[in-house]
């Protein structure tokens, strides 16, 4: 098409919005062939414009238009300077193309790097990622202190102004409409109809086994009607299968009975619709077999009416009887944790409740030592428990203050408990065996569990990281931070964070292992195992455990997600974090949020009313440990004395029957005493004997 046409074809398309701008010539071109023509009326030529102006405002975000002949004029010229024209042969303006033409590729591609390239020019969200990587590893590498503070609180699952208040889970729904029973089905307040059902089948039962089996001489249409008498007692009271209690003669009536109830009588719809109503002995799903979507959307839909009919009249969901909801729909109920519940759980168990904790991190020596404490307080009771925990990778050690959980062993074995007096120490050490320590060490699995979180997160979507405005941020006044991370941790981002650690640690130690030939030859157990989990990780990639996680989330009773705060200075320098979990789920009815703050300064850890027991358990001038590896050994060795001693006294006692037995040959029993069955019992029979001798004669 010309450049000639396609300006006429411009200037039609703007002539009726336009017209000032037009010739005479023009305008007669438009509207007739001669000045003489009938022209368009006013109303006409008004639609028309509206038309084609909305056409062009629909059309504005397609494609652009030139607004007139001088700028297409414009545009082809800029196209032809940045495009080679062999049609003219001029050397030098071919070399201007050819530099224009290689400027502006030079600079599309300027620009499409800029866009894809987040190393040399990374977004809002890669910048805040390289952010917290870095704090991360310097984090991880220096050593530090840590104060932590955490609180709960519940919340309904469902926002009561939400569309879904008063809808139930996909799941409670299943589980409700499968375990619904109708008005009519048996409930226990039924019992004395059902009992009565029971007599009238066994009384029936009964006169037919006495009657029906051995007279031959009723006619076929008598046997007919009692045949049909005993199903539709049957039906009644949902007996219509042969148990295995039942003689021969039961057997075989119970089976032509059941001929004859799959008569053309009673139909194959009717037995189904009983059957599916059937409480059998078979247990809860032996019905499943029979499950239908009809079935189960009439059940549904008969559930639902049965609530509503029980919300008219002011009945509570709770107090339905057991044939509408099954016992199952009945703990469900009761799992599920109503406002009130929740509101009352705020008030007198989470508002009081607070986890604090001090810990102290050496990353050269691979220890962690910490004190945990579980305190509740308010204005009429206050308790506090606190556990002192350690761990020392470099030494394959544990070491734990046992003084929360000695009330419980004192109740599992009193016996091998100590007395708070008889401890030397408040703090017990245990450490791995050395059968364990030599296949693997714990300072090789504890390097690789802490490159691989590392590494993993590294390779997290950008799009999980981004900045956050502390302007209005309490708690970023408060430990001095300048930039915020937000790190979004859902079932997603967790399942893969699992995958790729586990995929990193495997790697790891199998590094290890191919580094030490001599320690790990061909046929070595942590070699074998490495082999057959590499061989297992190829089948699956790290996003799919995510996926897997997902899919519980949407069928599964809980909900989970983790929101992550990292607060860092201007030298990229971890502060504090704040994390917040929310653990919950439609079935529980509730929400639990758990906000853990977290500090990294000195101050704050001095200050700490758990530090001094932090020094008291794991500081230079505290009191060595318990060898809790010798206690242990010392228990095991006095069990296995007490072992051996009951073998001896299983020994003795069958010496002792020995003897009895021996014994018993002089007439005397086990016990020493006279055996009645010896000789003097022999001789006072034969005497006996003689004397009925005597009196017969």
């Amino acid at each position: 098409m010309s450049s000639h046409h396609i300006n006429n074809r411009n200037r039609q398309r703007y002539s009726e919005t336009a017209p000032a701008y037009l010739s005479n010539t023009d305008h007669k071109n438009y509207n007739g062939k001669n000045n003489n023509g009938h022209l368009y009326p006013t109303g006409k030529l008004t639609s028309i414009a509206l038309l084609v102006g909305s056409a062009s405002l629909v059309l504005a975000g397609c494609q652009s238009t030139p607004t007139s002949s001088s700028s297409n004029l414009s545009s082809n010229s800029s196209a032809s300077s940045t495009m080679m024209d062999f049609s003219v042969a001029n050397a030098a303006q071919s070399q201007r193309q050819g530099q224009a033409f290689t400027a502006s590729q030079n600079a599309q591609a300027a620009r499409y790097e800029h866009l894809f390239d987040q190393e040399k020019h990374p977004n809002t969200e890669n910048q805040a990622k390289s952010h917290l990587l870095a704090a991360i590893r310097q984090h991880l590498a220096t050593e530090h202190v840590a104060v932590a503070t955490a609180n709960y609180r519940s919340t309904p699952f469902i926002d009561p102004d939400s569309i879904d208040a008063g809808s139930s889970s996909l799941l409670r729904t299943i589980i409700e409409t499968y375990v619904y029973q109708p008005e009519g089905a048996y409930s226990e307040s039924d019992d004395e109809p059902y009992n009565d059902d029971y007599n009238d089948y066994d009384d029936a039962k009964d006169s037919i086994e006495s009657d029906y089996p051995n007279d031959y001489d009723k006619s076929r249409a008598e046997a007919e009607a009692e045949r049909r008498a005993i199903a539709a007692i049957l039906a009644e009271a949902g007996e219509n299968e042969p148990t295995s209690s039942d003689t021969n003669s039961d057997n075989e009536y119970v089976y032509d009975t059941a001929d004859d109830y799959s008569s053309d009588d009673y139909s194959s719809d009717d037995y189904d619709n009983y059957d599916e109503y059937s409480s059998g002995g078979e247990g809860m799903l032996s019905g499943m077999s029979g499950l239908s979507p009809k079935s189960m959307a009439a059940k549904y839909e008969a559930m639902q009416m049965a609530k509503q009919q029980a919300k008219t009249e002011t009945v509570n969901r709770g107090s339905l009887p057991m044939s509408s909801t099954g016992m199952i729909g009945n703990i469900l109920d009761m799992f599920h944790r109503t406002p009130e519940q929740i509101a009352a759980s705020n008030a007198y168990q989470y508002e009081h409740l607070t986890f604090n904790s001090v810990s102290q991190y050496r990353p050269k020596q691979r220890q962690l030592q910490s004190v945990y404490s579980y305190d509740y307080a308010t204005p009429t009771i206050s308790s506090s428990i606190q556990i002192p925990l350690a761990f020392d990778f470099n030494n394959s050690s544990v070491v734990v203050d046992p003084s929360a959980i000695m009330p419980i062993v004192a109740l599992v074995n009193p016996e091998n408990t100590p007395l708070p007096s008889q401890m030397t120490s408040h703090t017990v050490s245990f450490g791995l065996p050395e059968s364990i320590t030599a296949q693997l060490p714990p300072a090789v699995l504890y390097d690789a569990v802490l490159n691989a979180i590392q590494n993993s997160m590294a390779e997290l979507a950008p799009e999980h990281f981004s900045a956050v405005d502390i302007s209005g941020d309490t708690f970023a006044k408060e430990v001095g931070a300048t930039r915020t991370v937000k790190v979004y941790f859902g079932s997603q981002q967790s399942g893969e964070m699992i995958g790729k650690t586990l995929k990193y640690v495997t790697k790891s130690l199998q590094d290890y292992v191919d580094a030490n030939p001599d320690k790990y030859p061909d046929g070595a157990a942590l070699k074998t195992a490495l082999a057959k989990a590499q061989l297992y990780n190829k089948g699956y990639q790290s996003a799919d455990v995510g996926s897997l996680l997902q899919l519980i989330e949407a069928i599964g009773p809980i909900s989970f997600n983790q929101i992550n705060y990292y607060y860092l200075d201007s030298s990229d320098r971890l502060l504090a974090k704040q994390q917040r979990v929310n653990i919950g789920g439609d079935l529980m009815g509730s929400t639990t949020t758990m906000l853990n703050q977290v500090r990294y300064d000195k101050a704050s850890f001095n200050r700490h009313a758990l530090t001094p027991l932090l020094a008291e358990s794991f500081g230079s001038d505290a009191t060595p440990p318990i060898d809790g590896n010798a206690w242990i050994a010392t228990q095991r060795d006095k069990k296995d004395r007490l072992q051996t001693a009951r073998y001896a006294r299983y020994d003795y006692q069958d010496s002792g029957v020995e003897g009895a037995y021996s014994s018993n040959e002089y007439g005397t029993d086990e016990y020493g005493n006279d055996n009645d069955n010896g000789v003097d019992a022999v001789d006072e029979s034969r005497v006996d004997d003689a004397q009925d001798d005597m009196n017969e004669k």
